[in-house]
């Protein structure tokens, strides 16, 4: 972002303890800096959890709130009364749980990773529950994108006058110029109730949907082309009709010019088929079962295991195994975060291992396309529930990928004359796309119950192009960082 307002501006002026909503920030007492993803109850099994900065923010109206219980990994406990919050200026200090391997454990021999990761495997039945929850849930989706190289051309243009064609090459400059100077990110919330039937079955209510973003700056690649062949079309006939391609268009209908306000008079909606089946599929990262991620980061097959370390977590004692691939095939490496005493995993920390990636296309020479997903990485955090199942408290994945495409494309008149306009164009660049999901409660569901649950098609959203507060004061969310704080669509 451009413009940076101080975080602490925003946060720490203008509260009321007795304000429906405060915000505060976790820190660590010895060092200052902010602690990430503590996890603040509210309740037994509800609460939230603080962001990438440090900061949650909680609503006080309740009369029956009135503390809260802080824990997070390596950290002692802490439990302050909600009166005593605005005494500390919104700042809560944790002390760090400090453990010597050697004074937990007689003997001299660190415990064996082989044999933890075992024990793990074998109470996966016990630890955890994939079928018929109930879960109430904020997603918040973060998309960045950035074209580091766009090169627009009419190659060929024998009808266009030169003037005409100049001004065109002189507007797709503009157009280039424009799309790499903007700041295109965007920002999408919503919140709901997601019910699962099992690992592949699920249902979603959304309550509330917003998204933020500046509409004058959200180029896609589809759009990016549409947009040059605007400016193309701008200089032609348009009483003649043209061939794009294979396609047959008709100026006025599919290639005219699009009133700029056209988008944002349009319904402002999602489809709930899509976002239940992005939420589940994300679930699904957290949830034992044959093939799925997290069982392929218990192979021994695929991975070697190493003990690293104990800490405290919520004041248990937990075992800290690194992991890093055995065979080509397993493409991550991180941390596996065990409780001493059920055994089971309570975080996951993972990332591609050095240079290894997803899916790879390269057709650059052939058809002048070229991709390749570069970053995948993420956190898994679990908590436990009154019947001591461990469900999913906070779940972010971070996925980017490169890209380029060189495409050639025309423009052939439906005309005895069959003038052609020949252009072309080049985008290269990265794009990034951040997911989490907080779950502020869980709850068990019966099977009649999942049945009864009717799924809308469509859910509205808002859209806003500059952050508002207020417009979830009243929810228990995932506190928003400062580039989102301080986005307005002049940025």
């Amino acid at each position: 972002m451009k413009y940076i307002i101080a975080l602490t501006i925003i946060c720490l002026t203008s509260f009321s303890i007795y304000s429906q909503n405060i915000t505060v920030k976790v820190i660590d007492s010895k060092t200052g800096n902010p602690v990430q993803f503590a996890s603040i109850k509210t309740g037994k099994y509800s609460g939230v959890i603080s962001n990438e900065e440090g900061y949650f923010t909680i609503r006080t109206e309740d009369e029956k709130l009135e503390s809260l219980a802080i824990s997070c990994l390596g950290y002692q406990n802490k439990t302050i009364d909600i009166q005593k919050i605005r005494d500390l200026d919104f700042i809560i200090n944790l002390e760090q749980a400090i453990n010597q391997l050697d004074e937990v454990y007689i003997s001299n021999k660190a415990p064996n990773a082989d044999s933890i990761i075992t024990k793990v495997k074998s109470k996966l039945a016990i630890n955890y529950s994939n079928n018929l929850n109930k879960y109430t849930i904020f997603r918040r989706a973060t998309n960045y994108i950035d074209f580091k190289n766009l090169e627009f051309e009419i190659e060929k243009a024998s009808h266009v006058k030169k003037k005409n064609l100049e001004s065109a090459n002189d507007n797709l400059k503009a157009l280039s110029k424009k799309i790499r100077e903007s700041n295109m990110v965007q920002f999408e919330d919503f919140n709901g109730e997601f019910y699962a039937l099992n690992k592949d079955s699920s249902k979603i209510v959304v309550n509330k949907a917003t998204q933020l973003l500046d509409s004058k700056n959200d180029f896609s690649i589809e759009q990016i082309q549409e947009k040059s062949q605007n400016i193309i079309l701008k200089y032609l006939d348009t009483t003649k009709t043209y061939k794009l391609k294979s396609g047959l268009f008709k100026i006025e209908d599919s290639l005219s010019l699009k009133d700029e306000n056209s988008e944002e008079e349009n319904k402002k909606e999602y489809e709930v088929t899509l976002l239940n089946e992005e939420t589940r599929s994300f679930l699904n990262r957290s949830q034992f079962y044959k093939n799925s991620f997290l069982n392929s980061l218990l192979s021994f097959d695929l991975y070697e295991y190493t003990y690293k370390d104990l800490a405290y977590n919520n004041n248990e004692l937990t075992h800290v195994i690194n992991f890093k691939p055995k065979k080509s095939k397993a493409i991550y490496t991180g941390q596996l975060f065990i409780s001493d005493d059920t055994y089971a995993i309570t975080r996951v920390d993972y990332k591609y291992y050095k240079n290894r990636h997803g899916t790879k296309v390269n057709l650059k020479l052939i058809l002048g396309v070229k991709y390749i997903e570069n970053l995948s990485k993420g956190k898994l955090i679990f908590e436990k529930d009154s019947s001591n199942i461990y469900h999913p408290k906070y779940l972010k994945h971070t996925t980017g990928s490169y890209f380029y495409v060189n495409r050639d494309l025309k423009f052939i008149e439906n005309s005895r004359a069959r003038n052609k306009v020949s252009f072309s164009f080049k985008i290269e660049g990265d794009n990034r796309n951040k997911v989490e999901l907080l779950f502020t409660a869980n709850n068990k569901l019966g099977l009649q119950s999942f049945e009864a649950i009717k799924q809308k098609k469509k859910a509205p959203y808002q859209q806003l192009s500059r952050f508002e507060k207020s417009i979830w004061k009243n929810e228990e969310t995932l506190e928003p960082s400062k580039e989102m704080k301080t986005f307005n669509k002049q940025n």
